[in-house]
């Protein structure tokens, strides 16, 4: 094999069965989900973001931006591109608001 044969990116390659099942699993248990595409990079795979109501959120790996939306429209669900419309601001107050109990919880058991 030549020195550029191979293709060095951190990108994984393969099925993507795991990831929608979980995508599917997770949005059913959630109200309100709404879908956001994330684009391929060098590093990483296009992705699908799921966002609740509450701002609880998950990301996993897809096959590409035409899959992520034939996943939405199954699951009845609405999809956006995150490069056109951004982070929902939910999705942000959720990490803040994990951020604070995570640290509650530190000095909790710090102090026993």
């Amino acid at each position: 094999m030549g020195l550029f044969g191979r293709k060095r990116s951190g990108v994984r390659r393969g099925s993507y069965s795991a990831d929608v099942e979980h995508l599917r699993s997770w949005a059913s248990v959630r109200e309100g989900v709404e879908g956001f595409v994330e684009p391929q990079t060098t590093v990483t795979e296009t992705t699908m973001l799921l966002v609740a109501k509450d701002g609880e959120w998950t990301r996993r790996r897809i096959a590409g931006p035409d899959a992520a939306k034939k996943l939405a429209r199954s699951m009845r669900m609405p999809v956006y591109d995150v490069q056109l419309v951004g982070y929902p601001q939910r999705m942000r107050d959720h990490d803040a608001r994990q951020k604070v109990l995570r640290r509650r919880e530190e000095l909790r058991r710090l102090a026993d």
